[in-house]
């Protein structure tokens, strides 16, 4: 369902639309004062936004005008009982879903919502597959002792069809191992899908992982492919594996006994053709006698376990993943021996992530100039007293308000790994919102 601001300088109007839309289950607000209206917008994202064309300063244009601006993906519908041919071009013009001519029948409004609705849900979707099976070739760097058995055992295992089990700490790299397992196999062709467990309640991953048949549930008006199918023939990574649910867990269990599912609402088996590689960034002993992660379903994933060492343990590491971060930045920075030293005795909770942040906040502070120590900042990203104060401090030439949003997205972004669901929650926003404000910023 959608969140939906209306807007209209006549009280009554504003109740019959919220009250029809309410009953459908939407999350509904409205308000007959225009400018209140762009208080309200300026502080929250809304999916659809209904407003009447001519009010008080600012009218319905104006309105459409800042919600585009702001929050693209946000639908505009106008009403008006001044129609005209003008006012339609010029409403499309700045990007109206559509607008309705006074009076009209409300179930022509709540049909245009459901169309919004869906429209959107499914660009959300598209984005999502997009991105599960986007990544392409793994980048492994490294040339320390414990990461060359790493690579070790991915050559070995990658050309069987053996599930592998990945553990290690948030940050070190897991999901980059299961890509090189897949671009080393003979799936190589054929798409890789990451699945982050935790992003997941129960009851939704089950249904992103099996589908669904339409009817299944509530809110299940037309079938849709899980994971299983849409992996096809290639692979299927199951990240966090240790945060499904024990009921989730014995389903699954089945799979992959039996090699066949069936979608939710369905009784026709479907055989499973993907490869299934998982990971966790939990103690494994620690999760099966908390009885969060079965016994036999672990014994079911991890034939081939591959544990990959965090960065403190590997601190020769460190340099050729620098070279390599700042070769991605394309600007040519390098990085004073003083500060790659210091760079090496960091302990790095975060392991390669943060490392990854580190070396991005220092290329920008050092200014093009080669990175020096006093551009290392370990506090900020640790998130000390210390490091929170500074990233308080406001520059003596000031900032740009839409430059930090977007910084701190992208920050949001590296540290979850790409997660738009926990980078949502580490900022505070809704998913939705936040796949607007990184369409605002031109962030992919």
């Amino acid at each position: 369902m959608a969140r939906i601001l209306i807007i209209d300088d006549e009280e009554k109007m504003c109740r019959l639309v919220a009250g029809e839309l309410d009953e459908l289950g939407h999350e509904v607000r409205w308000t007959v004062r225009s400018r209140e209206a762009m208080g309200i917008l300026e502080n929250s994202e809304y999916d659809v936004v209904i407003t009447d064309l001519r009010m008080d300063p600012p009218d319905g244009l104006e309105i459409l005008r800042f919600v585009k601006d702001r929050a693209p993906t946000t639908e505009v519908v106008l009403m008006t009982a001044y129609a005209s041919a003008q006012t339609a071009v010029e409403a499309m013009k700045s990007g109206a879903y559509d607008y309705l001519v006074k009076p009209f029948d409300i179930d022509e409004l709540t049909l245009m919502v459901g169309k919004i609705v869906e429209k959107q849900d499914l660009k959300l979707e598209n984005v999502q597959l997009k991105e599960a099976m986007a990544g392409g070739p793994a980048t492994l760097v490294g040339e320390s002792e414990g990461f060359q058995r790493v690579r070790d055992l991915i050559d070995k295992v990658a050309i069987e069809e053996t599930p592998v089990f990945i553990t290690g700490e948030s940050g070190v790299g897991k999901e980059l191992v299961a890509r090189q397992i897949h671009a080393q196999s003979p799936r190589a062709g054929q798409p890789f899908i990451a699945v982050n467990c935790s992003a997941f309640p129960e009851t939704l991953l089950e249904s992103e992982i099996f589908g669904y048949e339409r009817g299944a549930f509530t809110g299940a008006g037309k079938k849709r492919l899980g994971w299983f199918e849409i992996a096809g023939a290639g692979t299927l990574f199951l990240d966090e594996v240790a945060d499904i649910s024990p009921s989730v867990q014995v389903k699954l269990l089945r799979v992959l006994q039996d090699r066949t599912f069936t979608r939710l609402g369905s009784n026709q088996p479907i055989s499973l053709q993907a490869r299934i590689l998982s990971a966790t960034n939990r103690d494994v002993r620690e999760a099966i006698d908390e009885n969060r992660l079965r016994e036999d379903f672990f014994y079911r994933l991890s034939v081939f376990p591959i544990h990959v060492p965090p960065l403190r343990e590997r601190p020769d590491d460190i340099p050729p993943l620098v070279k390599h971060f700042l070769k991605k930045r394309g600007k040519g920075a390098s990085v004073e021996p003083d500060a790659m030293h210091q760079l090496q005795r960091h302990s790095w909770p975060g392991n390669v992530r943060e490392l990854e942040n580190a070396v991005e906040r220092a290329a920008i502070l050092s200014g093009g100039k080669p990175i020096t120590v006093r551009d290392l900042s370990f506090g900020a990203i640790a998130g000390d007293a210390h490091g929170a104060e500074s990233m308080r401090q406001i520059p003596p030439e000031g900032l740009n308000i839409e430059d930090l949003e977007a910084d701190l997205i992208r920050s949001a972004l590296h540290q979850t790994g790409g997660n738009k669901a926990e980078a949502a929650r580490l900022l505070g926003m809704t998913r939705r919102r936040l796949y607007s404000r990184m369409s605002k910023h031109g962030i992919q």
